[in-house]
């Protein structure tokens, strides 16, 4: 039966629960067997949280939510519980033993709708790097193989939900970190509009508002019901979402009606497309075709401006200072350069060369870019469809980088984040659905971006493509119903 549960998605564990078939405790029990079990290949998980985990779904203070009794993981950069072991893919931080003090906003509400934390998955220091191999972890791999990667910044999230361990994972996505991740694992992947959730209460915006809160998930639905158990404003946050006009779980199945949908089938400013990648987004544009869609080749020219990409680069670097700031008041003292990756250093040393005019300049231009893309669909498109990366999954260790050139592997990242990161800048939510397998096995995911606040409009069409090509049933070699 434990094995059979790893093919069920959040809403039917918690059916278990509700029938009375299980227990919140077995349910817990099994994914940690699961966990146990898989760790040795997946390399996902970075802190366990188990001990605590059996004693909530054990008791009888656990809240009766929606997903009462089922478990899940949270990402080791950004939302977190009291006590929980938070390090951001830093060795300095797990060294100093940090444990975040009060519950994140959107881990408490988690909590509250009866989600059961297992701990935290592995995410790239920082998050800046758009696989999964942070140095003082390791590499987590990719179920579908081994080899390669699960994508970044949320790959460890990816992994373990695409091997069956939890059917949900917190992720987040400051330039594709959602996006990318699910592309790579062969799951369902939206990146909100911009405040959609909270950051609070240690934070109000992450990289100038390009960074969101989310998951990755098995199931259309269950990327619906757990938007609905994150959104809304918290008292002093600096802004937030247009609020939705119902619950975004009564979108899953509802007709869309015939919407216009532009194609994308080159990528951004000239750049390489993998052969399927292409193939990809055209099956893709001939099932919402079939669906009843006017699709045709068009998207925002924004996209082909080699400068719009400019100011996001400041801002992210500018991040990363901030960040190792913010790391060094936690453990007590300054980081020096071999506190962390080469990388990070280089990031960190360029965001720190920004004069201040300079970094306002980086977040005026990020607006006039929105503002450019938004006129897109402004004109007449309700979404755009492009494929989610330009390349497929790629070998572990692409990335790297000698030491003399450490940003030598951030350069190779373009490819991965060519289609996502323009709707980080314009905040504007975008889903990667599983809609493609390459030749060789690995998922290759297609990407459908919509206007500010139309959440609705993605959940609507990907439950219809969802329903006109299920995924459900592809698994991945490195399964628990299979391992």
């Amino acid at each position: 039966m434990h094995d059979e549960i790893s093919l069920l998605d959040a809403h039917a564990q918690a059916d278990l629960v509700r029938r009375g078939e299980l227990a919140p405790r077995e349910l817990v029990e099994a994914a940690i067997a699961r966990a146990e079990r898989l760790e040795p290949r997946l390399h996902a998980i970075v802190t366990r949280q188990f001990e605590r985990a059996r004693a909530e779904a054990a008791a009888e203070a656990l809240p009766r939510g929606p997903f009462q009794g089922v478990p899940y993981l949270l990402k080791d950069l950004g939302a977190y519980l009291d006590g929980d072991p938070l390090y951001s893919g830093m060795g300095a931080l797990a060294r100093a033993g940090w444990r975040e003090r009060g519950d994140a906003h959107f881990a408490a509400r988690l909590r509250a709708a009866g989600l059961v934390s297992l701990g935290h998955t592995a995410s790239p220091e920082l998050g800046i790097i758009p696989t999964t191999e942070p140095a003082a972890f390791g590499a987590t791999h990719n179920p579908w193989q081994e080899t390669h990667s699960p994508g970044g910044s949320s790959g460890g999230s990816a992994a373990a939900v695409a091997a069956g361990i939890v059917p949900v994972a917190h992720a987040s996505d400051g330039g594709g970190s959602i996006r990318i991740p699910a592309s790579h694992c062969g799951l369902v992947g939206l990146k909100p509009t911009r405040a959609r959730s909270s950051f609070g209460p240690a934070t109000g915006e992450r990289w100038a508002g390009c960074s969101a809160e989310g998951f990755v998930t098995k199931s259309v639905r269950d990327t619906a019901a757990l938007l609905d158990l994150v959104a809304g404003a918290m008292p002093g946050d600096p802004y937030a979402a247009p609020p939705p006009a119902r619950p975004f779980a009564h979108e899953v199945g509802a007709d869309p009606g015939r919407l216009r949908i532009g194609l994308m089938q080159n990528a951004p400013r000239d750049g390489e497309l993998h052969p399927e990648c292409r193939v990809a987004v055209d099956a893709a544009g001939r099932l919402l075709e079939a669906l009843g869609h006017a699709v045709e080749p068009s998207y925002p020219a924004a996209l082909d401006d080699p400068e719009s990409l400019k100011g996001f680069l400041t801002v992210v670097s500018a991040g990363v200072a901030f960040s190792l700031d913010g790391a060094a008041a936690k453990i007590g003292r300054p980081l020096a350069e071999a506190d962390v990756e080469p990388l990070t250093w280089a990031v960190a040393q360029a965001g720190r060369g920004f004069t201040a005019p300079a970094y306002v300049a980086a977040v005026a231009a990020n607006h006039a870019t929105g503002r450019r893309l938004a006129a897109w669909w402004d004109g007449g498109f309700d979404l755009l469809c492009t494929p989610t990366c330009a390349q497929p999954p790629p070998p572990l260790g692409h990335f790297a980088a000698p030491p003399e050139n450490p940003l030598a592997g951030y350069l190779r990242a373009g490819p991965y984040g060519a289609f996502t990161m323009h709707f980080n800048i314009s905040g504007q939510p975008a889903i990667s659905l599983p809609l493609h397998w390459s030749a060789d096995g690995l998922p290759v995911g297609v990407q459908l971006v919509a206007a500010v606040g139309r959440e609705d409009l993605l959940l609507r069409v990907a439950a219809q493509l969802e329903s006109a090509q299920p995924w459900a049933a592809r698994l991945p070699p490195l399964h628990a119903s299979l391992c």
